[in-house]
């Protein structure tokens, strides 16, 4: 999505809810300079499907771009991740 104009930057504090905090706290972990780095990070929000980028709120690109440089990297797999949200899905069924 570089290079296109979206307006100014609404700068304005604002309050974050507890999984935006967890979103956050994710992200830190994950950038402890083993795993990945802020540029790869900026990449894999910019490669987003722009329907997605478009959509997603500040935090959710950043779990969508976490997820794919995870998977990236090897950490897990797509499956793997697709399995253990389902685990979670049918706990909170539950």
């Amino acid at each position: 999505m570089g290079g296109r104009n979206f307006g100014p930057v609404n700068r304005a504090e604002h309050a974050r809810s507890e999984w935006d905090n967890r979103v956050d706290a994710i992200l830190k972990l994950m950038l402890d300079g083993r795993r990945f780095r802020v540029d790869e990070l900026r990449r894999a929000i910019e490669s987003l499907p722009e329907r997605d980028y478009m959509t997603f709120s500040y935090y959710e690109k950043w779990l969508a771009a976490i997820r794919l440089l995870i998977v990236e990297k090897g950490l897990l797999s797509e499956q793997e991740i697709d399995g253990r949200l389902a685990a979670l899905r049918r706990g909170a069924a539950a």
